[in-house]
């Protein structure tokens, strides 16, 4: 269980994210959705420890995160694949993976049964291992950067938009590749704009605005909630405020 309790947190002298709670249960597809400035990155780089709350906690299997180091909390088996582009280009597709298994670079053993388990996971890694990641395609490279995170076999992975940029084909992959990592027993967080998409991969769904938790339940009924489908989802609302 991946739980947010009372967070706040931001940047500078100004708060983001106003007494955030959330719990994301095991091995579920929680979608954080909202409008632009929402405070959903944000979310995940405290939840990465890429930013200190200022008030609240983060737990994982009720074990205190909040104040851990990135790496510290990467070792707790949380692991997040960033919104843009973020492989290395001139570096192969399976230096590229390797590179998801640094904290494990003195067990090489343990380091080639990750990477076949990854392959299996994600064909693609083993198909392109030789080519420079710089000449896959945009599908391609996202594809690869969630098959570098599972390196270190999560218990939690997030994602910030995966589906930004990409054509309907790869979208689908990536979709695809989704509901693996979630049928294999991995807890998925997702942050989309793309919300058709977010909510029919998700179990359970998040509606953030200014900072705070305005909705929450399974995907389905936040789905179909007359507010979220006048807002978000072009339907006009059916029902009440």
């Amino acid at each position: 269980m991946l739980t947010l309790d009372g967070v706040v947190a931001g940047y500078g002298g100004g708060d983001v994210l106003h007494e955030v709670s959330l719990s994301c249960p095991p091995a579920t597809v929680t979608c954080l959705i909202g409008p632009n400035g929402a405070g959903k990155s944000t979310v995940l780089r405290v939840i990465s420890g890429l930013l200190n709350p200022r008030r609240g906690e983060v737990l994982l299997d009720g074990v205190l995160l909040s104040g851990l180091s990135p790496r510290d909390i990467l070792r707790h088996g949380i692991v997040q694949v960033p919104q843009s582009q973020a492989l290395f280009p001139k570096m192969t597709v399976a230096e590229n993976v390797l590179m998801g298994g640094y904290l494990l670079r003195k067990d090489r053993a343990l380091l080639r049964a990750r990477r076949a388990a990854v392959e299996e996971l994600v064909p693609l890694v083993r198909e392109r291992a030789s080519e420079p990641a710089g000449n896959l395609s945009g599908g391609q490279r996202r594809m690869v950067e969630i098959g570098r995170c599972l390196m270190l076999e999560p218990k939690v992975v997030m994602m910030d938009e995966p589906s930004l940029g990409l054509d309907p084909h790869s979208l689908a992959a990536v979709a695809a590749l989704i509901e693996r990592i979630h049928r294999s027993g991995a807890t998925v967080l997702l942050v989309e704009q793309n919300v058709r998409v977010g909510l029919g991969l998700a179990t359970h769904g998040v509606v953030m605005e200014g900072g705070r938790i305005r909705l929450t339940g399974k995907a389905a009924e936040i789905a179909a909630h007359p507010d979220i489908g006048q807002l978000y989802l072009g339907a006009p609302t059916t029902g009440g405020q």
